[in-house]
């Protein structure tokens, strides 16, 4: 089992910045990727950026360029830059395992007003 709590999300106006952070916790050892996805209301849930264990990143080309993912002492991070009303969902973090099993974070909010 893998336990995920995120943090960080909140209201901000467009051109501003937010941290996003997932703190995992439990079988970590198990860990293979983990990511950020986002979905907003009415539409589909979106991979948002996404980082291996050995540290190769991914990001979807909406974000490229103003999001930045990273992980650091079994806490997932995502730094926002230059957000766009467009940006706004819930945001919810994602880990898989080598045994393939997806374990997903509670999510927050992120607002972001034009």
């Amino acid at each position: 089992q893998v336990q995920l709590v995120e943090s960080g999300g909140g209201l901000v106006q467009a051109g501003g910045s937010l941290r996003l952070s997932c703190a995992a916790s439990g079988s970590i050892f198990r860990i293979s990727t983990m990511g950020w996805y986002r979905q907003a209301p009415g539409k589909q849930r979106e991979l948002v950026a996404s980082i291996t264990s050995g540290g190769v990143a991914n990001y979807a080309d909406s974000v490229k360029g103003r999001f930045t993912i990273s992980s650091a002492k079994n806490t997932l991070y995502l730094y926002m830059n230059s957000l766009k009303p467009e940006d706004t969902a819930a945001y919810h973090c994602n880990v898989a395992t080598w045994n393939k099993i997806n374990y997903w974070g509670q999510g927050t909010q992120v607002t972001v007003s034009s």
